[in-house]
């Protein structure tokens, strides 16, 4: 059964499709977190990925954990909002995940990269495509980017260099959103992805 929101708390608008980009310490966990936390008709969605599941992880709430034929056989049915194979496991989206949430009424919050970003905006589906929104998250400049990734841990200077370099590289398709935020403090990205989600919950072209 489909949950349901809150209808103390229904969203006045159809469900939207959050997708938010941006490099490495950008804070994007951080601020999409912070608004499911505090708004009970927004959802994180539910990634499929065939690496092995971990100790503390749970299947259809962390993942949904996929054998590589599994994976392959829905990527032939055409049933992925987006994928990516990373090092030698893949990941992807089902749009069935996707689509549920949003026709119950929920807002969907999707943590992704360029590239899965841009299989989204590329879709047909006319569902996702009247429900997408597209945000872009960075660090102000270049000073605060290399800051925000060195404090993220120990790594060597090598891989810090190489995070640092795919971290620019982007940074240079902020202009292919609809919406840029520059990185502040936790509560001012907050305040800004709030703005966005209630701007677009009001247009009328989203209401019934």
């Amino acid at each position: 059964m489909t949950e349901q929101p809150d209808q103390t708390a229904t969203n006045p608008s159809p469900g939207l499709l959050l997708v938010l980009s941006g490099p490495a310490g950008a804070g994007k966990s951080t601020v999409l977190r912070s608004v499911v936390d505090n708004d009970p008709v927004t959802r994180f969605s539910v990634s499929c990925t065939t690496r092995p599941r971990r100790d503390d992880e749970v299947d259809g709430i962390d993942y949904h954990f996929l054998s590589e034929e599994e994976f392959a056989g829905k990527l032939e049915a055409g049933e992925f909002l987006e994928h990516a194979g990373v090092h030698k496991w893949h990941y992807g989206t089902l749009r069935s995940s996707v689509t549920s949430l949003l026709e119950a009424g929920f807002d969907v919050m999707m943590d992704i990269d360029i590239q899965g970003a841009a299989q989204i905006r590329a879709g047909s589906d006319p569902l996702i495509k009247s429900r997408l929104v597209d945000v872009f998250l960075m660090p102000a400049d270049t000073l605060e980017l290399e800051r925000r990734l060195r404090a993220r841990g120990s790594e060597d200077e090598e891989t810090f260099r190489l995070r640092m370099e795919n971290a620019l590289k982007e940074m240079e398709h902020w202009q292919d959103y609809t919406y840029r935020i520059l990185s502040s403090s936790r509560e001012s990205d907050h305040r800004s992805i709030k703005a966005i989600i209630d701007a677009e919950r009001l247009r009328v072209a989203r209401m019934p």
